[in-house]
C-alpha cells in the first residue's frame, strides 16, 4: 500500500511539474546574461559581451538596418556600393587607408577585414587584437567612421566604379545569373524584391551620379538603424565607455526617412515555372512553400525551434537512405523547413536530377516521401535517433562553452537586432534541451508535416539545360506531379542494426617502445605490431580528438590501367559501411556518439582521417579497426552510386560549362597530359571494376606496420594507452616494405600559352602559373609563403585600386617534398576580355619590380603583422597541429621546427624577397587565359 501510494504521489508531481512547466512556455526566451546591451538617445544599440576564446582578440561588427530593398530607382546596386566607398575613404582614413592601416597591424583584408550587403541589412566586421592598446582604440575609430564619416569623394566613387562591375562580372555574368533573373520575379511574386538584387545593374554601377549614393547614405546611414556588436577578450565596462565616447554624440536625424518593410504577396494553389540556359549544366526541381516567420520569442517557441532541428533531421536521414538504393531517384536531395526572406520561412524541397529525363522520377520520390511523413509520420525509432543526436550536439556546445570563438557568439546578437529575437547562452540551451527534448512526443513532430505541407503559397521551378529542354516536365506536368504524387504511399520500414560494431574485441599488442619530444609536447609510441603513434594532448578544445593516419604507397603503385580503379577503391568502401553494417545501419548504430573516420588512397599514400569526443575515443578506434579489416562492398549503394556518378558526368559532358572547361585545360596542360591528370570520362568511369577497386583497397591496408597514427586532442596518453595498445595494437602486420613511386608527372617545363574560348558572357578568367624544382627547407618555405603574401599585396593594390580592373586577385603557392621537391605559384583573376593582356602586363611588371629591388618595405611590414598575428592564432588550434604534424612525420623532418617559425618570418627583408622572387619567378611559366567564345 506504501508503494502504491508513493507511485501516485509522484504520478501527481510529475503532473504537476509538467502542468506548471507548460505555464512557463510563455515567458520570454532569457537572453544571455553576459552580454551587456543598451541604446543611446540618438537610437543606435550596442551589445557587448567578454569571452576569452581565442585569447587577446575581439570581434567588432557594425550593423546597419538598411539595405538594397530600401534602394530607389536611380540607387541600384548602391547599398552594396556604399559597403565599398566606407573603405575607400573616410574622415580619418583617407581612401585606402583604413585596409592599409589594419593590414600593417596584422589584419587580412577578406578574413579578419570584410562586409556583406544583403537585402535588408549591410554587416561591417573587424576581428582585432587587444593586446595593442593603439590598435584596440583605432578600431573603434574605423567603426565610427564606417557609421558617419563617409567621405564619398567623387574622385573614389568613380574609380571604385570599376571593381564594383568586376565583382558584378565575377559573381553575375553566368548561369546561374541568367536563370536567377527569371526565377526571382516568379518566386518573389512580382514584389520589389525581385528588382533589388544586392550588387545592381551594371547600367546603374556604370551611370549613377555621385549625389544618388550620397542621398542613401544621409538617409539610412544613422544611428537608430545601426548596432556595435563588441565580443572578444575585452573589459566590458572599459568597451562601454569607448562606444559612449564615439557613438552616443552622432547626431539623431531629424524627420528621418520611415524604414519601410516590403512584403512579398501571398497567393492561392501552386505556380510553377520551367527555366533552360545554354550553360546551366544540372537539372534541378524545386518545391517552396511560403508562410510566416516564425520568430522565437518565448520558450514555446523555443521547443518549437527544437521540434524543427528534429523533423528536419529525420526528414534528411530518409532522403539520405534513398541515395544508397541501387537505382537511386536522385543525386542529392533537400527537403526541410527553415528561414526565407521579407519576414517569411519556407518548407522547401529541392531534387538534384540524374538527368533532365529522371527530373520527374526525382521530384516525386521527394514528394512521395513528403507524403509518407504526413500519412504515416515517423517512428518512434527515427525520434528517438534524432533526439540522442540532439542532445549529442547541445552536450559538445556545453562542453566547449570556454573554448567557444568569439566570433560564433556574434550571430545570436546580430539576430536580436534585426529580428528581435533572444540570443541565449549555452547554460540555458542545455538546460532547457536537457529539461524538455525527451517529452516531445512523436504526435507532436508528425503534426508539423500537415502544417507545412500546404498547396496554398505554393511554387514549383524546375531548371536544366537548354538542349533538354523538350525532356523537361512541363508546366501542366509539374502541377500534375505535386498533385497526385505520394498518394499510394506505404509506411516506412526502419531498417537499424542492432548489433555492435566489432562481434568479437581484439587482443592487441603493447607498446614496445617510447619517445618524448617535449619542445613540442609529443610523445611517440610504437606498438608491438610496428605501428608508430604520435599523440599531441592539447587543452585548445574540451571535446575533440582529431585522428589522423598515413602510410606510403597509393596508387602510385598501381598501373594506368588500373588507376581508376584505385583512385576510387576508398569511395567503395566509403558507400558500402564496415562488418555487417551498410553506410545507413552504421549512420543509425553511432547514434549519439560523436566519431567518424575516412579512409582515403591517394597518389603516394593511403590512410584515414577524422574525429571524436573523447569519451567515444573507443568507438573511434572501433572504426579504425573495422575499416582495416572488416571493409565490404554492398551491391545495391555500390550500383546506385556508379550509375549516379555517370549520370552526373554525364551532365558535365553534354553542357561543358566556360568553368569546367577551363579547370579541365588546367589540370590537363600542368599534368603534362599525364593520363592519370586528365578529367574522367564516361568511357572511363563504364571500365571501373568495383570488386577490383575493392581488391585494391584491401591491399593497401594490408599491413599496419608501416603505417603513423597521430592523435592530436584533449586526452593524457596514459590514460588511453591501454585503448590505443587494444585496437591500434591489433591492426594487421605483414612485415611489407615498400614505399610510393614517384612517377614522374611535372608541369610542362619553359613558357607555355594557352587561350581557351569557351562562353556567352563578356567575361574572362587569367591564371599565371609558375613552377620549378626547389631545395625544401622551412627556411625556403617561409621565403616562398613571404613572396606568395607580398605578390597578393600588391596586385590587390595595383589590380584592383590602381587599375580599377579586378575584384579580388588572389595568389597561392606552397612547396611540396615528396614524390620531388617542387614548388609551384598560382596567380589568378577575372576581368573584362579587353582588359586582359593590360593586367597581365600590370602583373608580370610588378613581379619585375620585386626581382630588381625586392618587395617594397610598406608590403613586408604588412606580411609580417598578419603571419605573426595568423601564426599565434594557428598554434592554439588542433587543426593546425595534426596538418603540421601529419607532413613532418610524411616527410621525416623535425616536430621541432615550428618552434623557428617567428625567427623566419622576422628574417623576411628586402634582399629575401629579391632573392625569393628571380628563384621561383624565372623557372617554369604557364600563362592560362579563358575568353568568350567566337562569335
Amino acid at each position: 500500500m506504501k508503494k502504491l501510494q508513493q507511485l501516485l504521489c509522484a504520478a501527481a508531481l510529475t503532473v504537476l511539474s509538467f502542468s506548471s512547466f507548460a505555464q512557463d512556455l510563455s515567458k520570454p526566451v532569457p537572453n544571455d546574461p553576459a552580454v551587456k546591451t543598451g541604446t543611446f538617445k540618438n537610437g543606435m544599440k550596442y551589445y557587448i559581451r567578454r569571452n576569452v576564446e581565442p585569447k587577446n582578440r575581439m570581434e567588432l561588427r557594425l550593423l546597419v538596418n538598411a539595405g538594397s530593398i530600401l534602394e530607389t530607382s536611380d540607387q541600384l546596386g548602391l547599398a552594396h556600393f556604399m559597403e565599398h566607398m566606407n573603405f575607400n575613404g573616410t574622415k580619418n582614413f583617407p581612401k585606402n587607408e583604413i585596409v592599409s592601416f589594419l593590414q600593417r597591424s596584422g589584419l587580412k583584408f577578406g578574413a579578419d577585414l570584410n562586409a556583406s550587403t544583403g537585402y535588408d541589412e549591410t554587416i561591417y566586421q573587424l576581428q582585432v587584437p587587444t593586446d595593442s592598446v593603439v590598435l584596440f582604440n583605432k578600431a573603434f575609430e574605423v567603426l565610427e567612421d564606417w557609421a558617419h564619416n563617409a567621405t564619398l569623394d567623387t574622385a573614389e566613387i568613380n574609380k571604385e566604379r570599376g571593381v564594383v562591375l568586376e565583382e558584378l562580372r565575377l559573381r553575375g555574368k553566368n548561369a546561374q545569373q541568367r536563370v536567377q533573373q527569371q526565377l526571382l520575379p516568379f518566386l518573389f511574386n512580382g514584389s520589389l524584391y525581385a528588382s533589388r538584387l544586392p550588387i545592381g545593374t551594371e547600367d546603374n554601377l556604370k551611370n549613377f551620379k555621385p549625389e544618388s549614393i550620397q542621398r542613401f547614405y544621409k538617409d539610412w546611414y544613422r544611428p537608430d538603424l545601426m548596432a556595435v556588436v563588441v565580443v572578444g577578450d575585452i573589459d566590458v565596462a572599459q568597451v562601454e565607455k569607448i562606444l559612449t565616447e564615439r557613438f552616443a554624440s552622432i547626431p539623431a536625424v531629424k524627420n528621418p526617412k520611415k524604414r519601410t518593410l516590403t512584403e512579398i504577396p501571398s497567393h492561392a494553389g501552386t505556380k510553377a515555372l520551367v527555366i533552360t540556359d545554354k550553360e546551366f549544366p544540372q537539372n534541378i526541381g524545386q518545391i517552396y512553400t511560403k508562410m510566416p516567420q516564425k520568430l522565437t520569442k518565448t520558450l514555446g517557441d523555443y521547443r518549437g525551434d527544437i521540434m524543427t532541428n528534429l523533423f528536419n533531421e529525420m526528414m534528411g536521414s530518409r532522403l539520405q537512405e534513398l541515395t544508397k538504393k541501387a537505382d537511386p531517384p536522385f543525386l542529392f536531395a533537400i527537403s526541410q523547413y527553415g528561414g526565407f526572406l521579407a519576414r517569411q520561412d519556407v518548407f522547401q524541397n529541392i531534387v538534384v536530377a540524374k538527368s533532365a529525363e529522371t527530373v520527374e522520377k526525382g521530384m516525386i520520390a521527394v514528394i512521395e516521401e513528403n507524403e509518407r511523413v504526413r500519412k504515416f509520420g515517423f517512428t518512434a525509432g527515427e525520434l528517438d535517433r534524432a533526439k540522442k543526436n540532439y542532445i549529442t550536439g547541445i552536450e559538445k556546445s556545453f562542453k566547449e562553452k570556454d573554448k567557444t570563438k568569439s566570433a560564433a557568439l556574434v550571430g545570436g546578437l546580430i539576430g536580436n537586432f534585426y529580428n528581435n529575437t533572444a540570443f541565449t547562452s549555452i547554460d540555458f540551451r542545455y538546460e532547457f534541451a536537457m529539461k524538455n527534448t525527451e517529452g516531445i512526443t512523436l504526435q507532436e513532430i508528425n503534426a508539423l508535416a500537415g502544417k507545412w505541407m500546404k498547396a496554398d503559397n505554393r511554387d514549383a521551378i524546375v531548371v536544366g539545360p537548354e538542349k533538354d529542354k523538350d525532356k523537361l516536365p512541363t508546366v501542366a506536368k509539374i502541377l500534375e506531379i505535386i498533385n497526385t504524387a505520394g498518394k499510394d504511399v506505404t509506411a516506412y520500414i526502419d531498417n537499424a542494426a542492432t548489433k555492435p560494431l566489432l562481434d568479437k574485441l581484439p587482443t592487441g599488442s603493447k607498446v614496445s617502445s617510447e619517445k618524448t619530444i617535449p619542445e613540442v609536447g609529443i610523445t611517440e609510441w610504437t606498438l608491438g605490431n610496428g605501428v608508430k603513434v604520435v599523440l599531441k594532448p592539447t587543452d585548445f578544445k574540451n571535446d575533440q580528438i582529431i585522428v589522423t593516419a598515413t602510410s606510403p604507397g597509393g596508387t602510385s603503385l598501381y598501373a594506368d590501367a588500373d588507376f581508376d580503379n584505385a583512385d576510387i577503391s576508398n569511395t567503395i568502401v566509403s558507400e558500402s559501411g564496415v562488418g555487417e553494417f551498410s553506410t545507413t545501419q552504421l549512420e543509425k548504430m553511432m547514434t549519439g556518439k560523436v566519431a567518424n573516420i575516412s579512409p582515403y588512397v591517394g597518389e603516394i599514400s593511403e590512410g584515414m582521417s577524422g574525429s571524436c569526443s573523447p569519451k567515444d575515443l573507443e568507438t573511434e578506434l572501433q572504426l579504425i579497426y573495422a575499416y582495416f579489416t572488416k571493409a565490404r562492398k554492398d551491391e545495391d549503394a555500390i550500383k546506385g552510386m556508379m550509375s549516379s556518378n555517370r549520370s552526373f558526368l554525364k551532365n558535365m559532358e553534354n553542357t561543358l560549362t566556360p568553368d569546367k572547361v577551363f579547370g579541365d585545360t588546367l589540370s590537363t596542360v600542368l599534368g603534362n597530359y599525364n593520363p592519370r591528370r586528365l578529367p574522367m570520362t564516361i568511357d572511363r568511369w563504364d571500365k571501373i571494376n568495383p570488386d577490383r577497386a575493392l581488391a585494391i583497397y584491401k591491399e593497401r591496408f594490408a599491413d599496419a606496420s608501416d603505417f603513423t597514427f597521430l592523435l592530436v586532442g584533449n586526452f593524457e596518453p596514459a590514460k588511453i594507452k591501454a585503448l590505443v595498445e587494444q585496437y591500434l595494437g591489433a591492426l594487421p602486420n605483414i612485415g611489407r616494405k615498400e614505399t610510393f613511386k614517384d612517377l614522374g608527372i611535372r608541369e610542362p617545363k619553359g613558357n607555355i600559352s594557352k587561350t581557351v574560348y569557351k562562353g556567352l558572357e563578356d567575361k574572362s578568367s587569367v591564371r599565371l602559373h609558375f613552377s620549378g624544382d626547389a631545395s625544401v627547407t622551412p627556411a625556403e618555405e617561409n621565403e616562398l609563403d613571404a613572396l606568395v603574401e607580398i605578390v597578393e599585396i600588391k596586385l590587390t593594390e595595383k589590380l584592383r585600386e590602381e587599375e580599377s580592373g579586378v575584384y579580388s586577385p588572389s595568389t597561392n603557392g606552397g612547396m611540396e617534398k615528396l614524390p620531388a621537391q617542387r614548388f609551384g605559384i598560382d596567380i589568378g583573376f577575372g576581368c573584362a576580355p579587353k582588359n586582359v593582356e593590360k593586367l597581365i602586363g600590370v602583373t608580370l611588371a610588378e613581379i619585375e619590380k620585386i626581382k630588381q629591388n625586392g618587395a617594397d618595405p610598406k608590403d613586408i611590414e604588412k606580411y609580417k603583422a598578419e603571419a605573426k598575428r595568423s601564426h599565434e592564432l594557428e598554434l592554439k588550434e588542433n587543426g593546425f597541429w595534426i596538418g603540421y604534424l601529419a607532413g613532418q612525420y610524411t616527410t621525416n623532418a623535425d616536430p621541432k621546427e615550428v618552434l623557428g617559425t617567428m625567427a623566419r618570418i622576422e628574417a623576411v627583408s628586402v634582399a629575401s624577397t629579391k632573392a625569393a622572387a628571380n628563384k621561383y619567378f624565372t623557372q617554369n611559366y604557364a600563362r592560362f587565359v579563358l575568353l568568350p567564345e567566337k562569335k
